[in-house]
């Protein structure tokens, strides 16, 4: 009895050997299993996304005075294009995005008026760094950002007196990017942006000329077509 038992174990034993070299599995070439993604992250891309913004106004007098602090926040969305070398694993690329804007904070002056101030659009120039793990790709991203800003007045008889100025900054983050189809990927990401401070000259007595400081963090959703 131990003896048949003995014997279909090693039966069973080969028969499997045999099916496991049918399909090619002891091969490297196996139809269902392969260790190469079944698609690279080399190429260029563009696609669209949208997100929340959420951040810090810091302004004050031109030349120096007492400085107010107020949060911001506001939804985004836009585009972005950019180009990926998958050096077997790792992933190095740069990426553009221009981003339409409401990260703004509107605050009532007594006896002054309506105020608001925030970021109407901005952009980023940023070089990205990852790791591909078939098709998902975990990365870091850092590089320099540019926007508009602006800031308004509208005094009680309903007369708005507006500026805008063009702030220049940097910005850093991270993401994961998941490949859907062979050309289709889809991601998640933070940034934050440090706009920098830019003057606004020219606003109604009660707010007057100010030094106004934008930074603020983005989560967004993407989705990228790689050609």
């Amino acid at each position: 009895m131990k003896r048949l038992g003995i014997m279909l174990s090693a039966i069973l034993l080969l028969t499997s050997t045999a099916q496991a070299a049918d399909l090619g599995w002891n091969s490297g070439a196996s139809p269902v299993y392969s260790p190469t993604p079944a698609s690279g992250w080399s190429g260029f891309y563009a696609g669209v996304n949208a997100g929340y913004g959420w951040g810090t106004l810091t302004r004050q007098p031109v030349g120096g005075g007492a400085q107010t602090q107020n949060n911001t926040s506001g939804g985004q969305f836009g585009a972005q294009a950019g180009y990926n070398m998958d050096m077997g694993g790792f992933v190095l690329g740069g990426e553009a995005d221009l981003q339409w804007a409401n990260i703004g904070h509107t605050e009532d002056l007594p006896g002054v008026g309506s105020f608001k101030a925030g970021i109407d659009f901005y952009g980023t120039l940023r070089g990205r760094a990852g790791m591909s793990f078939g098709q998902v790709m975990p990365f870091v991203t850092a590089g320099i950002a540019a926007g508009r800003g602006s800031a308004s007045l509208t005094n009680p008889g309903g007369v708005t007196t507006s500026q805008s100025a063009t702030h220049m900054g940097w910005t850093v983050g991270a993401g994961l990017e998941a490949q859907a189809t062979e050309n289709i990927s889809i991601k998640a990401e933070y940034l934050y942006v440090d706009l920098g401070t830019q003057s606004y000259n020219g606003l109604p007595a009660g707010v007057g000329n100010i030094d106004a400081t934008q930074r603020f963090s983005v989560v967004r959703a993407g989705l990228n077509y790689k050609f």
